[in-house]
């Protein structure tokens, strides 16, 4: 790239002040308001809905993001176990405690930048979404190919999206402006090195695994929760393409991953995955080094092993894809009784972004569509009515006149409550943190270049090197500097494909606001850099 952004040279303080639509000045764009550092983000974060809201309707009709897709049809069967114990004892949940049932699914895969046409050998994560039509009404389980994600706060999430499509003026993905984002936010760089490994092309959708990401939580009749992340394991084995074969396949071919997933279920070679999780007990785990709602993090396997849970065969085709598989509609919030949400930031964001965006992409009546409807064990009998292409009235008690509830007079009644709910504790500061536990953003990153076998470290270098070549100076001097404080190698040999003075890159200082590499903050912070409760501490003093 020769020429350089036009607001480069200017000064911090000469930019405009980012606003809101409604033209209030943003004075944090960086984290959701939450109640304490890992507390729950609260409702009234209009400055995030107002930029989400708008962040989902920015595309018509396709996906925002994932709109390049393929989806086939199965059931899952759960094994009634958890690794070596009954599943009961950690979820209620009857769709992983009932055996010899198989449970509908639909399966939707997807590259995540692209546009409905752009090839499946482009270098990108890749959508994993399964529907599980369970006798308890619909789990989505919407999640990656990849087991961690680039950000950690959702508020981040449309300005993500934003660097790594098109540029707004030449229509092209530039890589300047997917390294100007990453290289402000040091907990991508785990995601960075397994997007521009091998792992960022899988070479099928049958031949990859799939992830929540997010963390979640299980809970039992007891109303006891474990954290928890799910995992699909590919019966089939694992297999990744370098930048070359990638290339040579998209020569002749931009939708092979379709077609193989298609032509494989029509000749029965069924695709079949392993339903795994890993568990942790509720809480926050000051032990670790890292956050477990962290989805930016891998939960070390040899400390948290994967349990089996069930398995997942695909084996039928949409009898039209747009129908089904374009029509079909996923949302993280989609989860069922036994399984429950965590404080995980962006699982948060998600769970208002996907349905929103559902409404808005195939209108507020898309549940009523076969493809996204419950099965008729759990038909959906609501009060909600009306709606751009209303197909039917949902079910009541059979008095019309009664859409609401409570009533004396009939209509719908809640359904019985739990002996033994789960009650979280939640107590703490309002306010917009950074995040304490911040040594481990470098850490697993280095930790997974060195487990990488020397032909997927060969070909992680030669994309970020091919990729810095044409990035500004300070965006490639920045990212070795990121790279080399990950593993010295890693950054001593992206510094040398990418022809950067190592030594320069080297004598940066940290970034401003942020922890350096491998450091912790010792309290809460809010992103002002104040201390959590030093205003507390303040008013006592006076």
């Amino acid at each position: 790239m020769t020429d350089k952004p036009d607001n480069q040279s200017r000064k911090q303080d000469e930019r405009p002040v980012l606003t809101t639509r409604q033209g209030r000045p943003v004075r944090d764009n960086q984290a959701l308001r939450s109640v304490g550092e890992r507390g729950p983000a609260t409702l009234e974060n209009y400055q995030f809905i107002e930029k989400i809201t708008h962040f989902d309707r920015e595309r018509i009709p396709e996906r925002v993001v994932h709109a390049r897709g393929a989806g086939a049809h199965g059931w899952f069967e759960a094994y009634g176990r958890i690794g070596d114990e009954p599943a009961s004892k950690y979820t209620r949940a009857r769709v992983l405690n009932e055996t010899g049932v198989k449970t509908p699914v639909f399966v939707r895969f997807s590259t995540v930048i692209g546009g409905k046409d752009s090839p499946e050998t482009a270098r990108d994560p890749r959508g994993f979404a399964v529907k599980l039509k369970t006798v308890d009404g619909n789990w989505d389980l919407v999640g990656n190919n990849l087991k961690v994600f680039f950000i950690r706060d959702a508020i981040k999430f449309p300005d993500m999206i934003h660097a790594f499509k098109p540029d707004p003026v030449t229509n092209r993905q530039e890589p300047w402006r997917f390294y100007d984002f990453v290289s402000q936010s040091p907990e991508a760089l785990h995601m960075v090195t397994w997007v521009k490994s091998p792992w960022g092309i899988p070479a099928s959708y049958r031949e990859m695994e799939g992830s929540g990401v997010n963390t979640y939580k299980l809970v039992n009749d007891q109303g006891v929760a474990h954290l928890v992340k799910f995992h699909w394991q590919p019966k089939q084995g694992v297999r990744n393409l370098t930048s070359q074969e990638a290339a040579a396949i998209q020569a002749n071919d931009t939708g092979h991953a379709t077609k193989d997933l298609y032509d494989a279920i029509e000749r029965g070679d069924y695709p079949e995955w392993e339903f795994c999780v890993q568990l942790m007990s509720d809480g926050d785990h000051p032990e670790l080094d890292f956050d477990p709602l962290d989805d930016t993090k891998r939960w070390p396997e040899d400390r948290f092993p994967l349990l089996p849970v069930g398995r997942m065969v695909l084996d039928r085709n949409p009898d039209n894809f747009f129908a089904e598989t374009e029509q079909s509609a996923f949302g993280t919030g989609v989860l069922v009784d036994g399984i429950d949400f965590s404080d995980d930031k962006m699982l948060q964001g998600r769970t208002l972004s996907y349905s929103d965006t559902q409404r808005y992409r195939v209108g507020p009546n898309y549940l009523q569509l076969p493809i996204n409807a419950p099965q008729e064990a759990a038909r959906a009998r609501t009060n909600q009515r009306d709606g751009q292409m209303a197909y039917y009235v949902d079910d009541g008690d059979g008095n019309k006149h009664i859409n609401y509830e409570p009533s004396d007079l009939g209509g719908l009644r809640e359904a019985p409550k739990p002996a033994r709910d789960y009650h979280q504790w939640v107590e703490g500061h309002l306010g917009r943190y950074q995040t304490s536990r911040t040594q481990d953003d470098y850490r697993q990153a280095g930790d997974r270049y060195r487990t990488f076998e020397d032909w997927e470290r060969d070909d992680l270098i030669d994309n970020l090197g091919a990729d810095l070549r044409q990035c500004p100076e300070p965006i490639a001097l920045r990212m070795v500097w990121h790279f080399w404080h990950c593993d010295e190698d890693y950054g001593r040999r992206v510094a040398q494909a990418a022809g950067i003075d190592l030594e320069r890159a080297k004598a940066l200082p940290p970034l401003p606001g942020k922890a350096a590499p491998h450091a912790v903050r010792q309290a809460a912070t809010y992103t002002d850099g104040a201390r959590e409760g030093a205003e507390r501490e303040t008013e006592t003093s006076t």
